[in-house]
């Protein structure tokens, strides 16, 4: 089979000539390296995230180095290179290269793109059209090098260089569209859009290619955009709905209605669909968010309706779509980022409050109606008590007779004392909630430890401030002792916290006894709160998660938000090891597994203990009298 392109010439003929080629290019290989450079990737990337030193290509001293290398074009001029012999050179380098497959691509992405500069004949962008005709040959490198020869000649083409050469390549490129279409070229449908597109190629530029090919005796572009339409209703066909619509728009083609967009969006083909309404216009825009609505893709609708102006439209929507999103961002906790959302909206942040509202977040209502005088608005009817109590689980429902707070150094030695002497404990922390997109998270705050009666909430932010050296002390002695289990909630994550935020404390580098309590559960959802229903027959209330918990002194409510955290734990765990089977599995089952599930992370602790075993034991002594005192 041939195929028909500017050089004239079979595939046998290119197959032949790379052949000869490649003889050629093995002798050279052995003493001319001028036209093959070579990439050794460090850790010190610049630029396209390369670093390049040339390094002679059998240099093989080094047998331990372990950096990879890329092989690249490194053409001076390519006035008498032809395509086959330069895409044979860019398939050598590739296949020479020893690294990951997407850093060869852009590593050689970008030497495509520096050699197009060099003179390629008879300029770059036809050398680009006679190397896409030519690639079908290499095989499996034919996908990949197209995108890549394509993606270098976009770049070039903004430089807006060469600008005869480009309009001579926009006929030479409308000839390859009518080959690739007409089953003469192998190449993926994709790549037809993108030299449609980078080429803009139009009706006429297509019309033009039928003529001269003397496949037509039909008029102008009728017969052009007769062809395009049927090549796209076979995209259609073979559901390649985004390559239909990109060519439909390419070529002004306006003909397909609503039960092309309808079948887009059954196909839940949602992104094309939108492509396809902005190209036709307000009208068919309005169709398309009316059908969102209609089956309920109200974050689809939304989005439409805020990127193409159309709030006046559906202003009822817009305002449905926005409260959908407060209200999951207050589901989260995440507050202050809903009233972010609001711009000042009165309508949305009245909806805000009311959520406060519905949540029992009072401090959160009180806060809203005062920054934005919403006076008369408490007068709204709040839900009633019994109902936000019958949503959610309580402390007193716990059991839990104390919340301590613990923020100075008796309350720190007494709290010890009492979590030495448990042989399980919960453990969760606060910190309070950073929005600022690349900027550290603040501090842990508050760490809570809770038995099955008492819950101690530690200020973490003033003990490390007063006592950072007994803090150290009385937290290693509960982290780290064999003897007392810890349970947490997805807590190995709450400990990188907790290290990088006290990076000078040893406390949290090692510990010992830690039972994740979600890993004991092979499918937790919800979280913890779904956990806790799941359990216990009533979620948590999550509405203070992100609170400002670096305030003193926290509120009553705060205070119980966190002892829940903690002491919740404690009471899934006695629910597992009391029953054999979860209340959601059949009898049969094998009982709840969970000593498999302890984690340790004692790597230094051997290695540490000469150094500070006499450093250490000056202040166990002192707490270890204070608790006998005590």
């Amino acid at each position: 089979m041939t195929i028909r392109c500017p050089l004239q010439i079979s595939l046998r003929t290119l197959a032949a000539t790379a052949a000869v080629h490649r003889g050629l290019w093995r002798e050279k290989e052995r003493s001319n390296f001028t036209l093959l450079g070579q990439i050794r990737i460090v850790t010190d990337f610049s630029g396209m995230g390369l670093a390049e030193r040339p390094t002679d290509l059998h240099n093989k001293k080094d047998e331990t180095d372990q950096t990879g290398t890329i092989l690249v074009h490194a053409f001076s001029d390519l006035t008498y290179i032809s395509p086959v012999v330069f895409l044979y050179l860019l398939k050598e380098c590739y296949i020479n290269g020893t690294c990951k497959a997407t850093m060869k691509f852009r590593a050689l992405q970008q030497q495509v793109y520096q050699v197009l500069h060099n003179n390629p004949q008879p300029g770059p962008a036809t050398f680009v059209i006679q190397c896409l005709y030519i690639l079908p040959i290499f095989g499996l490198y034919c996908e990949g090098f197209s995108h890549l020869i394509v993606s270098a000649l976009r770049r070039y083409l903004k430089l807006g260089l060469n600008a005869t050469d480009s309009l001579e390549a926009k006929d030479l490129a409308a000839q390859l569209f009518l080959d690739i279409v007409g089953g003469f070229v192998n190449h993926d449908e994709r790549i037809v859009v993108k030299i449609v597109e980078i080429f803009d190629i139009k009706l006429d530029n297509v019309e033009k290619a039928m003529c001269q090919l003397k496949e037509t005796t039909d008029s102008g572009c009728d017969a052009a955009k007769t062809f395009v339409e049927q090549y796209a209703f076979e995209l259609i066909e073979s559901q390649s709905y985004m390559t239909a619509v990109s060519l439909l728009e390419q070529f002004s083609i306006r003909q397909s209605g609503k039960n092309f967009l309808f079948s887009m969006i059954r196909n839940k083909e949602f992104k094309a669909a939108d492509k396809w309404a902005i190209f036709m216009g307000k009208q068919m825009l309005c169709v398309l968010v009316q059908e969102y609505i209609d089956r309920n893709l109200l974050k689809h609708a939304y989005d439409i309706i805020k990127k193409n102006n159309l709030q006046q439209e559906f202003p009822d929507v817009y305002h449905k779509c926005k409260e959908s999103s407060l209200k999951k961002l207050a589901e989260k906790g995440c507050w202050d980022v809903a009233e972010a959302k609001t711009n000042d909206d009165r309508q949305l942040i009245e909806y805000l409050v009311y959520l406060a509202m519905e949540a029992g977040y009072s401090e959160k209502v009180d806060e809203l109606c005062d920054r934005y005088s919403l006076k008369g608005f408490l007068d709204v009817k709040v839900p009633e008590a019994s109902h936000l109590h019958s949503r959610y689980l309580h402390l007193n429902e716990l059991v839990v007779e104390h919340i301590i707070w613990v923020d100075n150094v008796d309350g720190l030695q007494n709290a010890t004392c009492h979590i030495e002497g448990c042989k399980f404990v919960g453990v969760d922390c606060e910190w309070k909630p950073n929005y600022e997109k690349g900027s550290k998270p603040n501090k842990v705050s508050i760490m809570q430890i809770a038995s099955e009666k008492m819950v101690f909430i530690f200020d973490l932010i003033k003990l490390f401030k007063d006592v950072p050296d007994i803090l150290d002390n009385c937290l290693a002695r509960i982290l780290q002792s064999p003897r007392i289990l810890k349970l947490g909630y997805n807590f190995q994550c709450d400990i990188k916290q907790l290290a990088h935020s006290y990076g000078e404390l040893e406390c949290f580098k090692q510990y010992e006894m830690l039972l994740d309590i979600q890993n004991v559960f092979k499918e937790p959802q919800g979280g913890l709160s779904g956990l806790a229903k799941k359990i216990l027959g009533a979620g948590l209330n999550k509405t203070r998660r992100n609170s400002n918990w670096e305030q003193r002194p926290l509120t009553q409510n705060q205070l119980e938000y966190a002892a829940l955290d903690a002491a919740v734990l404690v009471h899934i765990f006695l629910h597992v090891g009391s029953h054999s089977h979860p209340a959601t599995v059949s009898e049969g089952h094998d009982k709840i597994e969970w000593k498999s599930q302890i984690v340790s992370r004692m790597d230094n602790v051997k290695k540490s203990k000469k150094g500070v075993r006499s450093k250490k034991k000056s202040r166990e002594s002192k707490t270890d009298q204070h608790c006998q005192s005590s």
